[in-house]
């Protein structure tokens, strides 16, 4: 039934793709069957993550055969002289080797062995289907809304004293070391969710069963419910509205000149350099290009997620989660890509969605449905807020700016103390005490 919902709305989401002339996200996974791949290391990420359902040979076979793939469509490429314009060179081997897999569990394995193998297959081509799901729908979200509400918001974000404008112009002062690090980090958000993943399912192949809840159930709850926000609250970003778009990154960046700037639609330049004035919001119009994806800040709630997964790690896995945490909110500031109400909206929405997704595992009690409520009431109220409240938020910043943290830090609060109400409690069995020998 879940592969049946799957697919119809993949169809779905590619017939209304193709209704706005987009190639839908049926399309692009397609064509990375044989054409350049978007992300090559997506691509590996999601074969990691099959991958955990095989033995130790049977990894070494797959890895090999998805490397040995590649280096042959290289080869070819090469000898036709094929460009890999805006795809990566690598990648197409990892798909191969996925879908041969599913092949392999339909033919050649029965009963749970092969529930087990599709459950692999299903882990990662579903981590690979829902980039492009995103792709795709960012692109509606462009198409469907022609109006952004960026001056509510930017008006809002002067209660938090403008922190986009502030942690902007550190980040542009860092010059391309800074940039381009933090470039990787944000992009490769993936990756990292599935190292964490990797972790917490690595007793996957000797159990030959997955666990109730791990990180990938997570990540893909927020991919799933995270652009239904964009159609209600549509955001471009204040590089896009208060500047000269991925313009201003041109210079130092490797990658952000093949990304449309959109910068002759904003209200003024002043992004990162002057905040703008505090005045009436009203909707404005934007571009058919732009993504509307900044309410939430879906990469915020992504790198909350995984934080919060690390927990359980090892030190170094802790200190790894932490580390993207704390990069990622630094790269969607500093990038422009979002202002500060959205990251607070975005750790709200990650917090219920995961205290969601564990009272399901373990059962619903009193205590998982005060705090899902509570976190949905105060999500919704951020919206409202942010929506009809901005100017009295940006005339009374102290007041606005302590509420808006109250209410965020309670809803982890209430998160952190229910998580630790259902963790089983442990009591040290208590040992004999050492007797004297008998002389």
């Amino acid at each position: 039934m879940a592969g049946v919902a799957v697919l119809g709305f993949l169809v779905a989401l590619e017939l209304a793709a193709r209704h706005y002339g987009l190639p839908g996200p049926i399309t692009n996974q397609v064509r990375e069957v044989v054409g350049a791949p978007k992300s090559g290391g997506l691509l590996y990420a999601a074969l990691a993550l099959m991958m955990v359902v095989l033995t130790w040979r049977e990894r070494c076979v797959a890895a090999g055969a998805a490397i040995g793939i590649d280096i042959a469509f290289s080869l070819v490429r090469w000898a036709a002289d094929a460009k890999t314009t805006g795809g990566q060179p690598f990648g197409n081997g990892a798909l191969w080797v996925i879908l041969g897999y599913a092949v392999i569990a339909v033919t050649r394995r029965t009963g749970r062995e092969r529930v087990l193998l599709l459950k692999g297959v299903g882990l990662g081509l579903i981590l690979v289907t829902g980039r492009k799901t995103g792709d795709t729908w960012l692109l509606i979200t462009s198409k469907t809304r022609p109006a952004v509400l960026d001056q509510y918001v930017a008006t809002a974000d002067h209660a938090l004293g403008n922190p986009s404008w502030l942690v902007g112009r550190v980040v542009t002062a860092t010059g391309p070391i800074g940039f381009n690090f933090l470039d990787i980090v944000y992009g490769q958000l993936a990756v990292a969710a599935v190292v964490v993943a990797l972790y917490q399912l690595r007793g996957v192949a000797a159990e030959r069963r997955f666990p109730g809840h791990h990180l990938v159930r997570t990540f893909l709850v927020i991919g799933l419910l995270g652009p239904a926000v964009y159609m209600i609250f549509p955001v471009v970003g204040p590089i896009f509205a208060y500047g000269d778009g991925t313009a201003h990154w041109v210079k130092v960046s490797l990658w952000a000149a093949e990304i449309p700037s959109g910068g002759h639609w904003a209200v003024a330049d002043v992004w990162p350099h002057m905040p703008p004035p505090i005045a009436t919001p009203r909707p404005m119009p934007f571009d058919g290009i732009t993504p509307r994806n900044c309410m939430p800040s879906l990469h915020t709630a992504w790198a909350a997620a995984i934080f919060i997964h690390s927990r359980k790690g090892p030190r170094l896995l802790r200190y790894a989660g932490t580390f993207w945490l704390i990069a990622t909110l630094t790269a969607t500031l500093g990038f422009g890509y979002h202002y500060g109400v959205d990251l607070i909206a975005g750790v709200v929405f990650a917090v219920t969605i995961e205290a969601a997704l564990r009272s399901f595992d373990s059962g619903w009690d009193r205590s998982g449905l005060q705090l899902v409520a509570y976190g949905a009431t105060v999500f919704a109220a951020l919206l409202v807020s942010y929506r009809f409240l901005p100017l009295k938020m940006a005339e009374h910043p102290w007041v606005s700016a302590s509420l808006l943290m109250l209410t965020m830090t309670s809803v982890v609060y209430g998160f952190v103390r229910t998580t630790a109400a259902r963790e089983p409690k442990t009591t040290p069995v208590p040992q004999p005490e050492p007797q004297p020998e008998p002389i």
